[in-house]
């Protein structure tokens, strides 16, 4: 079956292939029937390929299929190549698995959309990068995945592109990105300079050839990449605006695709990390900074799909923060519970928008657990779970997280704690805004406008809310079913153990913080209460009230400010500098250049035709003059030598 492997990413793509030759023909829903289909023989291919690997007998399982060699050129021999081993098939099983209850929901979410097939076709596609991205045996077939959910990204996040607003977000998430890839380009350059390969296996064999300084340089390079495509400090402000896409795609981006990219990344050059302690130092203080500013600012959210795009910002630096300690395999089993369970959120997410007909302020929301009852109780799962609200899988995941940074940098840990607390307070609050309190969705008056870029949702009173189709909420149960058992992935002794499955990938390089029974019982009794407090604390305080303005201050609704200072430093200095080239540059230094050489060349031309007069006489006075002068030149020469 491992021979196989490859059909996990053709699928997608002849899933991407019949949307662009047939997409429209087939129409709706019969375009989004088809593009799951593909996605979800995907995930059963992957299956086989899982229970493949599992029969290997090998320390680290592994195996390598090798497509044709792609860039023959000197040194640089760059395959099309696939590497499976425990990582990258923990990874295809949740994109696969995650992204085919996406696509399912999505038959029933866009349904009635003029652009049916082609939302389908970019999904296809994305999903199909991505999986390129992490069976990629090398940094460049790797960085075709990445370009991939890249471009996709843009396709759908200015997906509904007649609104400005969608239109600006994709051009800020395509924008954000580039810039992150000039970090990942860097870094490739630089590793083929010093290993003369790209391959992984290649690389990780060969370090002792590269200098501790270059191996840091590397690294680093690599975090600017992975900061544009994961979202952390400092360019994350493009996940919030991505929100403007249609909700399954940031279910998407955010559970199963794009944003995870990053971690996987980070997670895949653990032997240079590990070979560069301050790299991983940076990493881990970058992922803690990004999760408490996340924090702060999605306490004052009013959209309720950007409250859990912060929310994801946040939990990604809860990854970033475990990579950066050694702790990879917590960094894993935080996004594998954070796919399931923030999967669930956006969905939930947007079976609100759609039983309230296309509204996303919190503050025209309330008691929606009368009118939606399923999409409450699933919803609340993935509450409890985010969390962190014991036994619920965010429980595990982030305290396994909380536990190694203890271990290693208890500073860090300080941080990494008072955000949990926040992320407890800011999704009871989302929580209790949609569904508790009264029926302010029915109430025309006294709400708080959102700010200009959300001007395109409802501004009345709108119809009684309804309860998704079947075919939206069963992709919602079997999420919260995931979300809620996922703990048991941290069990050592468990069948499904995720330790034991992908330990044996990072070695001795994996962080061991030997903490007594003793302290690890202490911390999780810290880590459940501190959840559970702050739950409370959120549920008394917004269930029966929307408006508590000391609470959200503008400093946190706009975000740190930090898109008017990005605007302030870069924005507006490049648009002055932009119509200073356009003004001056182009027409006086570029265009009078070449007008100052086509004037020289018309003068001189000018002057030389008047040497042609026509007249014969002219001609042999010329040659006459000329005949005298060379023997003139020619005597001299004889007389002097």
């Amino acid at each position: 079956m491992l021979h196989l492997t490859y059909l996990i990413i053709l699928l997608p793509l002849v899933g991407f292939g019949v949307q662009l030759v047939a997409g429209r023909r087939l129409g709706d829903p019969a375009a989004g029937v088809v593009a799951t289909g593909f996605i979800g023989a995907s995930f059963l291919v992957s299956i086989g390929v899982y229970l493949a690997l599992l029969q290997v007998n090998a320390p680290v399982r592994t195996y390598s299929q090798d497509l044709w060699t792609w860039i023959p050129v000197d040194r640089l021999q760059v395959h099309a190549g696939l590497f499976v081993d425990p990582l990258s098939m923990t990874m295809v099983l949740f994109i696969t698995g995650i992204s085919t209850l996406i696509h399912l929901y999505s038959i029933g979410y866009m349904k009635g959309d003029k652009d049916y097939p082609k939302f389908f076709l970019y999904m296809n596609l994305f999903v199909a990068s991505m999986l390129i991205l992490v069976l990629g045996s090398n940094l460049l077939v790797t960085f075709v995945g990445w370009e991939g959910v890249g471009t996709c990204s843009y396709w759908l996040v200015s997906f509904w592109f007649t609104r400005d607003s969608a239109a600006s977000a994709g051009k800020k998430a395509f924008v954000y990105n580039r810039i992150g890839d000039v970090g990942f380009l860097l870094a490739i350059f630089l590793v083929f300079i010093n290993v003369h390969s790209l391959e992984y296996s290649t690389i990780f064999a060969n370090l002792d050839k590269i200098s501790s300084g270059t191996i840091t340089a590397i690294c680093l390079l690599l975090l600017v990449g992975v900061m544009g495509k994961s979202a952390q400090i400092p360019l994350f402000p493009w996940l919030a605006d991505a929100m403007e896409g249609p909700t399954p795609v940031s279910a998407l981006i955010h559970a199963a695709t794009m944003v995870t990219a990053g971690v996987y990344l980070l997670c895949r050059i653990n032997p240079l990390l590990h070979a560069s302690p301050t790299a991983a130092l940076t990493i881990a203080i970058v992922g803690a900074a990004t999760a408490f500013m996340a924090a702060t600012i999605a306490c004052a959210q009013q959209d309720i799909k950007k409250v859990l795009a912060y929310s994801t910002v946040s939990q990604l630096g809860y990854m970033f923060l475990a990579i950066g300690c050694g702790a990879y395999t917590a960094a894993i089993f935080l996004m594998v519970a954070h796919a399931f369970f923030k999967g669930l959120l956006f969905l939930g997410a947007g079976s609100v928008i759609h039983g309230l007909h296309d509204e996303q302020d919190l503050k025209r929301m309330g008691n929606l657990r009368a009118y939606m009852p399923i999409t409450f109780i699933t919803f609340a799962i993935g509450w409890l779970c985010i969390a962190a609200v014991p036994p619920f899988s965010g429980f595990w995941a982030k305290g396994d997280v909380l536990d190694n940074t203890w271990a290693a940098h208890p500073a860090l840990w300080v941080v990494g704690i008072i955000t949990a607390a926040m992320t407890a307070y800011y999704m009871s609050r989302l929580t209790g805004l949609a569904f508790f309190g009264k029926d302010r969705w029915a109430d025309d008056t006294g709400h708080v406008e959102l700010d200009a870029a959300h001007a395109h949702h409802g501004d009345g009173a709108t119809s009684e809310p309804h309860e998704s189709p079947w075919i939206m909420t069963v992709p919602l149960w079997i999420l919260a079913f995931f979300a809620a058992v996922a703990g048991v992935m941290a069990l050592s002794g468990s069948r499904f153990s995720l330790a034991s499955w992908v330990d044996p990938v990072f070695g001795t390089n994996l962080f061991n913080p030997e903490l007594s029974s003793a302290a690890m019982w202490t911390l999780a009794i810290v880590d459940g209460t501190v959840a559970v407090v702050f739950v409370c604390i959120g549920v008394v305080l917004w269930t029966k009230r929307s408006e508590r303005p000391g609470l959200e201050v503008a400093f946190l609704r706009r975000s740190w400010y930090i898109n008017e200072l990005y605007d302030t430093l870069f924005g507006r200095p490049s648009t002055r500098l932009a119509a200073f080239c356009a003004d001056v540059i182009d027409p006086k230094v570029i265009d009078g250049a070449v007008n100052g050489i086509a004037g020289a060349f018309r003068g001189s031309g000018s002057l030389l035709r008047r040497t042609q007069t026509g007249y014969v006489r002219n001609y042999v006075l010329g040659i006459t003059l000329g005949t005298v002068l060379v023997l003139g030149f020619m005597l001299t020469r004889m007389w002097w030598g």
